[in-house]
């Protein structure tokens, strides 16, 4: 008995023109689209219809993916999305699991895609435009040169610790009133983007112009020459 594929596909940080070809062409040749929240709330799929308005009416199918910090509670929405995701794969169906950015990059697709493997089913991971890259070019910079260490970070835990580290430092999902502290404590400068490549993007050039409360999606970076 023949069963589908799940494709873990990356849409970018935000910009639908970043969808990549390869994305457009599965996720318009596919059964289903998987997204890790409710439709209402999924920038995801706003990003995919922004870029495909013609797949508005595609078949959708809901995998809640709680921000948690409870690992009780983050393993059993992985379980339950993996079994959901298995019983469309047992039909045949093609199945692409949209994320934001890259899904090989902090994203939820990791957690699913273990457990869809290890049932027997086949998997295909397509890169995206990582956040952090589109943060860079949105601000006109490059993020290492010649021999620059480039460190990837999520939030801002040890970040005292984070900004010693040579090279550039790139504090994703970050908690922005501790690293404004340590980057104080430490005398370096911070810049940043929140909402890169949407209408809400704002870009922060220096580490005063990044306020305290900026949201989840707010990307920031330490740059040693700075």
């Amino acid at each position: 008995m023949s069963k589908g594929t799940l494709y873990g596909v990356g849409v970018g940080s935000g910009d639908p023109e970043l969808l990549t070809l390869k994305a457009a062409r599965l996720l318009r040749d596919c059964d289903i689209i998987a997204i890790p929240q409710k439709k209402d709330r999924c920038f995801a799929l706003r990003i995919v219809l922004d870029a495909l308005p013609e797949l508005a009416d595609k078949s959708l199918l809901e995998i809640v993916m709680p921000m948690t910090r409870d690992k009780d509670a983050r393993e059993r929405a992985h379980q339950k999305g993996a079994a959901a995701l298995a019983e469309q794969l047992d039909k045949d169906l093609n199945v692409v699991y949209i994320t934001l950015g890259d899904p090989t990059i902090y994203s939820t697709y990791g957690y699913l895609q273990r457990r869809i493997q290890e049932m027997g089913y086949e998997t295909e991971t397509v890169p995206g435009v990582p956040s952090f890259c589109a943060a860079a070019a949105a601000l006109d910079i490059s993020l290492c040169e010649d021999r620059d260490e480039l460190h990837l970070l999520p939030g801002g835990i040890n970040a005292d610790q984070a900004l010693a580290y040579p090279g550039t430092k790139v504090f994703m999902k970050g908690e922005i009133p501790v690293l404004l502290d340590a980057a104080k404590n430490a005398g370096q400068t911070l810049i940043g983007v929140q909402n890169c490549g949407t209408e809400a993007e704002e870009l922060y050039h220096s580490t005063e112009e990044i306020p305290a409360d900026a949201g989840y999606y707010t990307l920031i970076i330490a740059k040693e020459n700075n």
